[in-house]
């Protein structure tokens, strides 16, 4: 049978005003620093669990999962493309031709990778379509050598709808007046913007406008990108594909285009947390500091209630019980403040954002433009669960201490 005496000392104890005002302080300090420690680093993990959400589903959902390629180009696409699109986690396949030119509007010239699309196929393994901002990705169709172009590029190159856009390829062009570069003048049909590097960085065309601009046959593509329904099966899965296929020249995927930064994010997040967790550290330590003070404080009082029949193990669980009690105090005000700030932290940055005219994220920089945040369970489970197990540990030693007062040691001078 459970004795509940040890229990109601204990938080009693951690209830009580206390003469010593020091005493006090410090356990208010443990308090706050175990709120403060568990509310940032449920925010903290927030955050990177955005970059990582926004990682798959902006960058990842613009970029192919995988991609097979000709050499230069796939002799018979459209079997290909039927075949690969009834294998296992295939979601979609399109055709593909990809050309990295300079684009070149009044005075201003910029570099990016100019992609040649169909525009229905594409919209099974990309996202572009559902963040055009102006134009339209099926206005491909209908313009000869239309062009998409990235929101910054855009900008950068100061053209709006109907503007010509001239892009020059690295590549000779032989005539009887010299050698000269490969130039082309696209009409801006459509912008894209999905709030990342990507914006500076893409362009769009039909893929026989493409093929005409790489001098292949009207319906030659140089591969073919595939959408999986789990990104991560990608780098096994294309494999399979490859072999099942014959005449393949190379296959990439998005572990060799964007991996590095998805594991850069994974890795951060890792040592970001272990880092954050010294915080609920010191306030378990701190806990150790207010409960070998209350001993001290409290050797009277353990003494008498030895005497009155109290077991060392009884002595030890009141302590533990009001060490739980601080860190379980803490450890809740810290999870309310966490979990507020993870749901309201993007809102919160934007307001300062507006208030104080400043852009803390560019996508010049950063590979998004905002302050991603996604509040995920487990890493709150994680945070609390360690928190707790920490201030339990924190108690034992104090309480071991207080278990050993001798009570005629304790009253000899009373």
């Amino acid at each position: 049978m459970i004795n509940f005496l040890p229990i109601r000392i204990g938080l009693r104890y951690a209830r009580a005003k206390r003469s010593n005002h020091f005493i006090s302080f410090i356990s208010f300090s443990s308090i706050a620093g175990l709120a403060l420690g568990v509310a940032v680093l449920i925010t903290v993990l927030s955050v990177m669990n955005g970059f990582d959400r926004e990682l798959q589903q902006r960058i990842l959902g613009m970029v192919p999962h995988a991609t097979l390629w000709g050499d230069p180009v796939l002799k018979d696409w459209r079997k290909d493309m039927q075949s690969i699109e009834k294998m296992p986690h295939v979601v979609g396949v399109a055709p593909h031709t990809q050309a990295q030119v300079m684009f070149q509007s009044g005075a201003s010239v910029h570099g990016a990778l100019l992609n040649g699309i169909n525009p229905e196929m594409e919209k099974k393994v990309s996202i572009i379509d559902d963040h055009m901002v102006s134009g339209s990705l099926d206005a491909l169709n209908q313009t000869p050598f239309g062009i998409v172009l990235g929101s910054q590029l855009a900008k950068m190159l100061a053209v709006k709808i109907g503007d010509k856009v001239t892009a020059i390829l690295p590549q000779a062009s032989v005539s009887i007046v010299g050698v000269s570069p490969v130039l082309k003048r696209f009409t801006l049909v459509g912008v894209f913007e999905v709030g990342a590097e990507l914006d500076s960085s893409l362009a769009y065309i039909n893929v026989q406008d493409a093929a005409k601009l790489k001098r292949y046959n009207k319906d030659d593509v140089e591969a073919l990108r595939i959408s999986f329904d789990d990104l991560f099966v990608a780098p096994t899965e294309i494999w399979d594909i490859a072999r099942a296929i014959p005449g393949l020249n190379k296959v990439s995927d998005w572990t060799r285009t964007h991996g590095n930064l998805f594991h850069a994010i994974k890795m951060e997040k890792t040592m970001i947390g272990l880092l954050l967790l010294l915080i609920v550290a010191v306030a378990a330590f701190n806990i150790v500091s207010t409960l070998v003070m209350v001993v001290t404080d409290k050797r009277n009082d353990i003494a008498i209630l030895r005497t009155m029949g109290l077991t060392s193990r009884q002595v030890m669980a009141v302590f533990i019980v009001q060490g739980m009690f601080i860190g379980l105090l803490g450890t809740l005000i810290g999870l309310a403040l966490g979990i507020t700030l993870a749901l309201n932290v993007s809102s919160i940055v934007s307001w300062l954002q507006h208030v104080l005219s400043v852009q803390f994220l560019s996508s010049d920089v950063y590979f998004i433009n905002y302050l991603p945040s996604e509040l995920e369970w487990s890493d709150v489970k994680m945070i609390v669960s360690s928190a707790f197990i920490m201030t339990v540990a924190a108690t034992i030693y104090p309480a071991w201490r207080a278990s050993k007062v001798e009570p005629a040691e304790a009253l000899r001078y009373e």
